[in-house]
């Protein structure tokens, strides 16, 4: 089943998230070539594509997991969570309706 992920930024978290962005990205990688990301990216604080050091207010990933508990247990681990970058996530289940 698919498991909308929805991550709110703390404030003032951009070194954080600069810092670990690489491992963060690594692991949505590991999901994509598996088969099992819909999508993924950062909300800008700011309505611009690069938002230069307004930064980000939160993420999106939506993603195929056996089990609610796999969804949140993948959330928990993200290197964001470690990171301090998150403040807050919530996991729920997701039906893709179109396109």
């Amino acid at each position: 089943m698919l498991y909308a992920i929805i991550s709110q930024d703390r404030p003032d978290s951009l070194d954080n998230r600069l810092q670990a962005r690489t491992d963060h990205l690594a692991r949505l990688e590991t999901l994509k070539n598996d088969g099992r990301l819909v999508l993924a990216g950062p909300h800008p604080a700011i309505d611009s594509a690069d938002p230069g050091p307004a930064g980000f207010s939160g993420s999106l990933v939506v993603a195929e997991f056996a089990s609610l508990e796999d969804a949140r247990a993948w959330a928990d681990a993200d290197p964001y969570m470690a990171a301090g970058v998150y403040e807050s996530v919530t996991v729920k289940p997701f039906k893709k309706v179109l396109p």
